[in-house]
């Protein structure tokens, strides 16, 4: 099964280091395991905790045991993170392929993501969402800059003709819709 949480990339894979270290390495439930990530990590709320902890868990450095969740004995390679991205996060095999078809001239943006896995939405989140293609835009564009932290894709600037720019992050000017990327090193 691949999941949908896409949380905000961080900086580097330090910072990942730190979220997965807020996992305890003594089995919690899903509960404890959230209010320890809000605490260590301060996350706004429970919600963005536990897509941090299923985003974690899709990357291989957080396992489900029998008594809850519990650090996995894995460092946040950029290989690993590859790994669990192309094997467990939706439409990240999607993001990959495009961006490999990608030129600086037409380079992928968050919108041309979105656009290209919009009918593939999973139907109970666009019901549950009355603004879910804002939300799903969004997620593209995290998932964008999550493949650049690894080394799959690279911003571009210019944008070509889809009239796009160098990625700004989100609430930057610019939005998420004017970051363009094509195949990083590692795609």
């Amino acid at each position: 099964m691949k999941l949908k949480p896409v949380p905000e990339p961080p900086d580097d894979l330090d910072a990942l280091r730190a979220f997965q270290r807020a996992v305890p390495l003594v089995p919690g439930s899903t509960d404890d395991c959230c209010a320890r990530l809000r605490e260590r990590r301060d996350l706004p709320d429970r919600q963005t905790a536990n897509d941090w902890l299923a985003f974690l868990r899709a990357l291989g450095l957080v396992r489900e045991t029998d008594r809850g969740f519990v650090r996995a004995d894995a460092e946040p390679t950029p290989e690993r993170v590859r790994e669990g991205l192309r094997e467990g996060v939706l439409f990240a095999p999607e993001a990959l392929a495009a961006l490999r078809a990608a030129s600086p001239a037409e380079p992928v943006t968050p919108r041309t993501l979105f656009d290209a896995t919009r009918e593939s939405v999973p139907r109970h989140a666009r019901a549950r969402d009355p603004d879910w293609e804002r939300a799903w835009r969004e997620r593209a564009d995290r998932l964008l800059r999550w493949l650049a932290l690894v080394d799959c894709a690279e911003p571009v600037s210019g944008g070509g003709s889809n009239g796009s720019e160098r990625g700004t992050r989100e609430g930057e000017s610019g939005g998420p819709d004017r970051a363009a990327y094509v195949a990083g090193d590692a795609a």
